[in-house]
């Protein structure tokens, strides 16, 4: 995704790592413990952040915020302060096994929420693992939420802590290791997700899914939000060797809302790649390309006042 911070995405007037930390805010009085880059400013995630401790395999704050990595989301002990804790896993970017090994130390409560960042649904994830208690299962360590494929989503669990401490401790090199190996020996319930809670933002695809989800509106895979427009227009001229003067994305988006409004929608794209055409054969600079573009929104308003030539049917 161009290296954006997925935590940030909006989804439903809140960002993804907010919704989430809301939800788990409200699932005990503990402290939410982000192990991670931490939110930019206005991010609100309706708690004050503070900068943690210092403690093994953590950095400072102010060290933290040079990196974009999706955050993991600890639940700590209702004796902790109210609020949101921010830390960093050591080496920053170690990994989701290294954040979970920097932070459960500063977990004191019986039971522990690990939930990823950029998660769609976080607080539907929170109220499925809620609903699926450990003790579900006789003997069990903790239960982890399961996708349709059949993937355990390790970043969507609820954990006892000691057992997760425990496991930890055993491991002899967390950065870089995987999930699986954190987890080899904890004996964990499997809950089924049945409604797709387990989704995380990896693509605009996603983020543009998860909107329409939201929004109850019927999702067309080929729709990308807006911002997935200059990622898209860098794929294009990488592939055709363009400049990125020659791909003036905000002139053409006018083009396209100015016909669409004074002629018709699929007006639109047909004068756009009109316009590329004209364009090209008068020189294709920026100067070429402005000034077809006027023409043909000139044109588009004469035709909507009845002024415009009607056609004979002819050719260009």
């Amino acid at each position: 995704m161009g290296g954006v911070d997925k935590t940030s995405l909006g989804l439903a007037g809140a960002t993804l790592l907010s919704r989430t930390v809301a939800a788990a805010r409200v699932a005990c009085d503990g402290t939410v413990v982000i192990v991670g880059a931490p939110p930019e400013e206005g991010q609100g995630t309706g708690a004050q952040i503070t900068e943690a401790g210092p403690i093994a395999g953590s950095t400072r704050l102010g060290a933290a915020r040079a990196g974009v990595d999706t955050p993991s989301i600890l639940r700590s002990a209702p004796s902790s302060a109210s609020g949101v804790v921010v830390m960093r896993e050591e080496p920053p970017g170690g990994g989701p096994v290294a954040a979970i090994v920097a932070a459960i130390g500063r977990v004191d409560a019986d039971e522990v929420l690990l939930l990823a960042g950029d998660l769609a649904e976080g607080d539907r994830a929170v109220a499925a693992l809620l609903a699926g208690r450990p003790d579900d299962a006789a003997g069990a360590d903790g239960v982890v939420l399961v996708d349709e494929a059949g993937r355990r989503q390790w970043l969507c669990a609820r954990m006892r802590t000691q057992a997760l401490a425990d496991a930890a401790a055993r491991l002899t090199e967390p950065r870089g290791a995987r999930m699986s190996d954190l987890f080899a020996d904890l004996r964990c319930h499997d809950l089924p997700d049945v409604t797709g809670v387990t989704a995380d933002v990896d693509t605009w695809q996603d983020l543009s899914r998860a909107r329409s989800r939201e929004s109850g509106a019927r999702m067309n895979d080929r729709t990308l939000p807006p911002e997935a427009l200059d990622e898209w227009a860098s794929v294009l001229r990488d592939r055709f060797g363009l400049d990125a003067e020659q791909v003036p994305i905000a002139l053409v988006l006018d083009l396209a809302r100015d016909v669409a409004h004074d002629v018709a929608r699929p007006a639109a794209p047909l004068s756009a790649f009109i316009a590329g055409l004209v364009a090209g054969r008068a020189g294709g600079s920026a100067e070429d390309t402005a000034a077809t573009v006027a023409e043909v929104v000139a044109l588009a308003r004469a035709w909507a006042e009845g002024r415009a030539p009607r056609s004979g049917g002819g050719g260009v």
